[in-house]
């Protein structure tokens, strides 16, 4: 009997506590969005979770003449880390926020040529391999 209540006790506990080192990609992913810089309007949001891949990816369709931004809110210091690479439809990298060996917490792109872009988001030494990520446009 007293096995069964320390069971049944134990069970509560466990279930009332919020598991530390969890990633909240939701929660990181609105905290960018208003973190987008003055005159960028946001069109999405993106959850950076680390997979059985070393990289995350998503697509998404650009349009000539008009400047998107994308930013990145991580779980652990700054960036933590992880890095945004933008590549065009050909898989030609354009833009990436780790310059000069230095993490950039967001990046804009003047975009030249309507087509599919991937946005692509890697871990370069992070801790917490969890993150948000923010994408917005102006013209």
């Amino acid at each position: 009997m007293k096995k069964l209540i320390f069971i049944v006790l134990s069970v509560f506990v466990f279930s009332t506590l919020e598991v530390i080192g969890q990633c909240n990609a939701d929660a990181l992913s609105s905290e960018c969005i208003p973190k987008l810089a003055e005159g960028f309007n946001f069109l999405k949001s993106y959850k950076i979770e680390k997979g059985g891949k070393d990289y995350v990816e998503y697509s998404y369709v650009f349009t000539k003449g008009t400047q998107y931004m994308i930013n990145i809110c991580a779980a652990g210091q700054n960036t933590d880390g992880i890095v945004v690479s933008l590549y065009d439809s050909n898989r030609n990298k354009v833009a990436t926020s780790k310059v000069g060996g230095q993490f950039i917490s967001a990046i804009a792109y003047p975009c030249n040529t309507t087509g599919i872009y991937y946005i692509q988001y890697t871990f370069d030494g992070s801790t917490n391999y969890c993150g948000g990520s923010a994408l917005g446009f102006k013209r």
